[in-house]
């Protein structure tokens, strides 16, 4: 029993440091990612954008994170995490400088957007590297402090109008790109691969097809698409939101979605470490169930500044709940070779569950003139998986996490 103790020591300090380095690769490429909505209403002014135009500028970047989670997470398995997140640190910077200096048409800015996905892509890397750093009963805990990394959009929608306004927007893209190139160095120079990780020499296509097999896979894309897609979708479009609305300020808007984003990152890791002790269906309903009711209070537009305050605050609280519930029942259903490819495909579920959202709020926006019927079907759908998760997971209450 000593000597094993003495084994695990090393390790476990290993894994801690390489949880905290992935967490602050996320962390940062998470504020890359998200570096258009807190400035989109500035665009939008600049530009004389309508609703509907400036839902789709803010939720372009939402579409290659999301998508690209799929091959990104199979590459994680070949390559290792070390690897891939320093490389998607380094090929975000190419975005955010262009962004910084040629985003000046709607057009220039979609395209620039849509390469700024990249850095979304980063999910899938860090949840199959942290994860095999840690015993299968202490997964729910790493990968909800990992996924505490998306905590970057409240940096970003917080700090970034700050930045714009102080240094300009061209200084304040040239400040994260520097930024990313430290950290991808970082992650080249200190972080290292779990000790028994073994790359994956399969074909990366069979591999995906492999993944899509399992019913697990379907299953958790589905709760992840309302539990991270409600995140991403609020993080990037509540300035907008409480700028039309709610008549707030760009800045004013910016510090108040960095609340409600720091509420979901506090609420991430308590879902993991909460599914460890009550099961991760469990933590999933009370999300679902929570979003729903938060849903159906934000349809009634409830006045600043508590009010609404609270409702937006409890409505990151139960999403952020999810999102980390719902990884912590990915490690206990799917085996572990398996985890990065299905991470990268679980992940491009919920960045797509975020793509879709602004655009509805935009069009139902233009055409209503408020937001109303967009948080009734928020209400629906997140109800509608609430009632699906208890009855398709039910026997996974009991699951032991498989090694």
């Amino acid at each position: 029993m000593n000597t094993e103790t003495a084994r695990s020591a090393p390790r476990g300090r290993a894994a801690g440091v390489n949880l905290a380095l992935a967490t602050a690769a996320f962390t940062l490429l998470f504020w890359a990612w998200n570096l258009v909505g807190p400035l989109a209403p500035t665009y939008s002014e600049r530009l004389g954008l309508t609703p509907t135009q400036t839902s789709v500028l803010i939720a372009f970047p939402v579409l290659v994170g999301s998508l690209g989670r799929i091959p990104v997470g199979a590459l994680t398995d070949r390559y290792g995490g070390r690897l891939m997140m320093a490389a998607i640190c380094f090929i975000s910077i190419v975005p955010v400088l262009l962004l910084g200096f040629f985003g000046d048409s709607f057009t220039a800015l979609l395209v620039l957007g849509f390469l700024l996905g990249v850095a979304g892509t980063s999910f899938a890397v860090g949840i199959p590297f942290v994860g095999a750093w840690h015993p299968p009963e202490r997964r729910g805990f790493a990968t909800g402090v990992f996924g505490a990394g998306m905590g970057g959009t409240a940096l970003s929608a917080f700090l970034t109008p700050y930045f714009a306004e102080l240094f300009g927007i061209a200084a304040t893209h040239v400040l994260i790109a520097g930024a990313l190139a430290a950290m991808g160095l970082v992650m080249l120079l200190f972080a290292e691969n779990p000790p028994d990780w073994r790359p994956s020499t399969a074909p990366v296509l069979p591999r995906m097809r492999d993944a899509l097999g399992i019913k697990a896979t379907w299953q958790n894309m589905l709760l992840y698409a309302i539990a991270f897609g409600g995140f991403v979708a609020f993080s990037t479009y509540l300035p907008t939101l409480l700028h039309t609305a709610y008549d707030f300020a760009q800045t004013e808007a910016g510090l108040r979605t960095a609340g409600f984003s720091f509420t979901a990152i506090i609420a991430r890791p308590l879902g993991g470490v909460l599914s460890d002790r009550i099961g991760p269906v469990q933590v999933c309903r009370i999300s679902f169930f929570g979003t729903a009711a938060m849903a159906v209070a934000l349809a009634f537009q409830p006045p600043p500044e508590i009010p609404a305050g609270t409702v937006f605050v409890l409505m990151a609280f139960a999403l952020g709940l999810g999102t980390g519930g719902v990884f912590a029942l990915v490690a206990r259903l799917v085996e572990p070779t398996r985890v990065g490819t299905v991470t990268g495909m679980v992940g491009a579920a919920g960045g797509l569950g975020g793509y879709f959202p602004p655009m509805v709020m935009g069009a139902v926006l233009e055409v209503t003139g408020a937001y109303t019927t967009g948080f009734v079907l928020l209400a629906c759908s997140a109800l509608a998986v609430a009632l699906y998760t208890g009855r398709a997971f039910s026997g996974a209450r009991s699951t032991t996490p498989r090694t």
